[in-house]
Order: C-alpha cells, then structure tokens, then sequence
C-alpha cells in the first residue's frame, strides 16, 4: 500500500511538473503599442457636441410606425452643422430614408476600403428613475448622461470628431474610407439602415473591405488577468426565435381536464430550459483564452496550457455564470408567454417565444431539431416567429495587418489594456456587411466601471474625458490604417 501510495504521489508530481513545465511556455501574444495620433481633442467641448446629439431622440421602437423621421432629420442637421470640414468634404448621402453613408476617397484605389460604422437609433428610455432626464444630454460631474451615450452615439459622434480633426490637420487617406451610420440597429437593421447600406456597396464593387463596428469594450474584471482587457470581436452569435404553440378545447376553469394548453406548453418550457444545448470552447471563444494565456495568473496558465486534461474543469466553470456561460453554448430564454385572456376562462390557444442566441457552429435547424427531441410532444407545434432566425457569423481573421493596425491603435491610446478577440453575444450590424468584407471587428473604445450594466440601462452616461480617449483611438485607427 505504502508503493502505491508512493507511486501515486510520484505520478501527481510529475504530471504537475508538466502541466507547470507547459504553462511556463505560454508567452504573451500581445502587439507592440502603435503611435497614438497627434490630433488636439477639446474634451469639453467634444462633450457639448455629444451631448446635443443625445437631446435628439431618435429612438427604435418595437412599431416602426412610431419612428419619428423629424428627430433623426434633426440628427442629420445636426451633425452637419457641428462637423463642417466633414461636411465640406466627404460627400454625405441619405440611405433608405434615414441612414447615412460618406465615402471619402483614398489615394490609391488599389487599397482595400476601410468601413467605420455604428448607428444612429436608440432604445426607449421608459424608465423614471432616471437622475438626469433621458434625453437631456446633462454634464454632470465629468460625466454626460443619456440614452445612446453609450449605444451608440459615442461611436457615431467619437468617428466624425476624429474625422473633422483629420481633415483640419490635412490628413488624407491612403484606403477609401467609408462612414456608414445606419437607422435601425436597434430594431435589427434587416431590409433596411445598416442592410441597406451594404446592399449600396455591394452594387458599387466594393468589396474586401475592412470594417469596424461597435461590440465589445474595455474591462476589468477579465478572471486570471490583472490588466484591462481590450475585447474585440470577430463573430457574433446568430439568433432563433422559436414560437411553441398548444391549442386545446377551452372551457371554464372550474371544470379543468387534466392537462391544459398552458400546462402542456410550460412543462415543454421547462423542458426546454433543462435540456439545454451543449457547452463548447472552440471559434472565437476559445481565441479569447489563446490570446490571453500567457498574460494570466500562473493557475489559468496551467489550465490553458493543458485543455486536453483541462477542458471539462473549464467548461464548466464557465458554464456557471450567465456572463461566461454564453460564450460557450448556444443560450435558451423563454421570453414571452401568452394564454387566455381571462382568468377563469382556460386557453385554447397558448404562445411562447424561445430566444436561442447561436455559437457559431450551431444552425437554425439544428436549433429547431434539438427543441423538437428536447420538448418530444406532438401537441406543442414548432415554428420560427414572425421576427425570424439569423445564423451566426463564422470569425474573422486576427492575423491580418488590419488587426495588428486595430490591436496596436488600442494598445497606443489605452497602454495598460491588453486586446484579445472574442465571441459578441448581441446582435450588431456588422452581419449585414459580411457579404463585402474580409474582416469585420467589433468594438467601441469605451473604458469605465460598469460600462455592461449601463448598456440599455437607466443613467446610461459616458465619463467626458472617457470620451476624448475613445476619439483618439478613432484617429490613431484611421492614421495607422493608412500606413497598413
């Protein structure tokens, strides 16, 4: 007993030892910082100019026919009364009614275009408890407050103050440089604002461009790195929405069967929830980790320098939380649910709407069959809901020029952060230019505590000087472009 015991913790030793050994090999994956831009940013007055841009509500609502055209007619003023040298130089277009797309030209034609896109639409500021009025545009306290502060008028107003200073400084670019700021990404932008932008420029032949879109942010808090994290997307999950539907004969509540359509649709509900898809650490998910390794505490490093022993442990530990746990499954929420309109009265119809949101991999019909054999009940009828499905879009490159130009402009303007790739979780506009790009990115140079709660939330604000950081990263973007 005693040899084996030995021989065991001998065995533990040494498998230790290489697991330790292998880990110590893991070295840092990161890209020289580049050269910040030299462009003055006037951070208060930046401030005043997003800050009137916020005053102007042009919201996306879930009925199109409450779309106020005034407010982003409004927008479009706006912007090009605050920008003039964009304005005086960058031919301006209106696309499908509200969106707007700039073309400024490069010197040399044979360079790939670049895309810097975000969007001019907001969600619904219904909430009271705002401390400052929703659409106030308040500066308080170093901060501006307001809806789209953040998503995403920051990226929309950041990209054209960066532009404005290019110009007056007499910048001109190397790659055609395209700024497509859509109408509906709130809404999905699908048939129109973003999708008809990219529509526009696959007829003119643009194609093999470079596009950078909002997405991910600057964090903290990333488990095992003591630094920031810059994460930037490179694919984004798809989405199902998947309408389970029972009919059932009626009748009063006092005099119930013995299963009713509601019963029968929540018990599938629940099935649902309990049989969830498998968890997976592949694609851009498994970049994210790649990239970090040999940056993290000794412990991570271990457990990533050993995924064929490791990966299970990992897994489900990342499983555990709902903010990791979307990176590495396709995700079930149950999101809408209706049944009789009155409460002694049993349904003879009885909806639910099933928000699956896709890691890339899995497809729209793999979803649906996996729903099918998980709920196994021919009386709950499948079907995609008005609002339809979108498969997740497959990474793009991180070993390109364009994403060593995109790692070291943020490495340049933000020195402690680190930058990884990772899987976006949302649904940006990205996806509807993926029949014209070679590389589409997602990420909004944002850095401040919270920044996740604050997205769509109540006193959703941006620090000012936060702010002129991310204007820079734009300009430091758009010059190291051109030397790429």
């Amino acid at each position: 007993m005693k040899r084996l015991l030995l021989l065991f913790a001998v065995v533990v030793i040494v498998v230790g030892g290489i697991g330790v050994f292998r880990a110590m090999q893991v070295k840092s994956r990161q890209v020289p910082p580049g050269t910040p831009s030299k462009i003055a940013v006037d951070a208060a007055k930046a401030a005043e100019r997003l800050a009137g841009a916020i005053q102007i509500p042009t919201i996306s609502w879930g009925d199109v026919s409450r779309r106020d055209a005034r407010a982003f007619a409004s927008l479009h003023e706006y912007m090009a009364m605050q920008f003039p040298q964009v304005t005086g130089t960058i031919a301006r277009e209106i696309v499908a009614d509200y969106s707007l797309l700039y073309t400024w030209p490069g010197t040399d034609s044979t360079r790939p275009p670049v895309i810097l896109t975000g969007h001019l639409d907001v969600v619904p500021a219904e909430d009271g408890s705002w401390t400052h009025p929703p659409f106030g545009g308040v500066i308080d306290g170093g901060r501006i407050f307001g809806r789209g502060t953040l998503d995403d008028k920051s990226g929309v107003v950041g990209i054209l103050e960066a532009v404005e200073a290019l110009i007056a400084s007499g910048f001109k670019p190397t790659r055609t440089i395209y700024l497509a700021f859509g109408h509906n990404e709130e809404g999905g932008g699908d048939a129109f604002g973003a999708a008809a932008i990219a529509a526009a420029l696959k007829t003119r032949g643009v194609q093999n461009a470079w596009l950078l879109d909002e997405g991910g942010i600057i964090y903290d808090r990333v488990p095992g790195v003591s630094q920031p994290v810059a994460l930037v997307g490179i694919a984004e999950k798809g989405f199902l929405n998947l309408e389970l539907k029972v009919e059932a004969a009626g009748g009063h509540s006092s005099m119930p069967p013995r299963e009713t359509a509601v019963g029968i649709l929540a018990r599938a509900l629940d099935r649902l929830e309990r049989h969830q898809m498998p968890a997976r650490l592949d694609g851009a998910a498994r970049a994210t980790f790649d990239t970090l390794a040999g940056d993290m505490t000794l412990p991570l490093r271990v457990v990533m320098a050993n995924l064929a022993v490791t990966r299970p442990l990992l897994l489900s530990r990342l499983a555990s939380s709902p903010d990791t746990n979307a990176s590495v499954r396709t995700t079930t929420a149950p999101t809408m649910l209706s049944g009789s309109s009155k409460s002694n009265v049993l349904a003879t119809t009885a909806r639910a709407v099933v928000n699956f949101r896709l890691l890339p991999g899995d497809t729209v019909d793999a979803v649906q069959a996996h729903a099918a054999r998980a709920i196994d009940d021919p009386r709950v009828t499948l079907s995609v809901a008005a609002d339809g499905a979108s498969e997740a879009t497959t990474p793009s490159p991180t070993n390109t020029p364009e994403y060593a130009a995109l790692a070291g402009a943020i490495r340049a303007v933000y020195p402690t952060a680190l930058v990884a790739p990772y899987l976006t979780v949302g649904g940006t506009d990205a996806r509807h230019y993926r029949d014209i790009t070679s590389g589409t990115y997602r990420f909004l140079p944002i850095h401040q505590p919270d920044v996740v709660k604050l997205l769509h939330g109540v006193n959703e604000h941006v620090a000012v000087e936060g702010y002129a950081q991310a204007i820079r990263f734009y300009a430091t973007l758009i010059e190291t472009l051109a030397r790429n």
